[in-house]
């Protein structure tokens, strides 16, 4: 089992930048394949960072040089490093996790665990 507890998110001004948080807990939260899900309005959920149990990374083409996912393995806290956000980029925001050695990218599919979500709003 796997607990996740997100925070972080809000407001912002197109240009701005965010930062997502995702504390894990739980007996397998060691070595966790985790990524960073969004939903925008009327579109399916997609991954927009991944990181694997080795570390390496992964980020969708829309993200990619404006997010950072990193992972803190002592604090078991993933973290999304949101920058030059545009207004595409509002969305509701899931940290997912799962034990099992996937590696990136990842799909909804692959993971079992999931945060309850933050939104993140870029006003123009």
């Amino acid at each position: 089992q796997v607990y996740l507890e997100q925070t972080g998110g809000g407001s912002v001004q197109a240009g701005g930048s965010l930062r997502l948080s995702c504390a894990a807990a739980g007996p397998t939260s060691s070595s966790l394949f985790m990524g960073w899900f969004r939903e925008r309005s009327g579109a399916e959920r997609e991954e927009v960072a991944c990181i694997d149990g080795a570390g390496r990374t992964s980020y969708a083409p829309s993200v990619k040089g404006r997010f950072v996912v990193s992972r803190d393995p002592v604090k078991k806290i993933l973290t999304l490093q949101m920058s030059d956000l545009t207004p595409e980029d509002t969305a509701t925001y899931y940290c997912a996790a799962d034990p099992r050695p996937f590696v990136c990218p990842g799909a909804v599919r692959d993971f079992g665990y999931w945060g309850r979500g933050t939104q993140v709003t870029v006003s123009s």
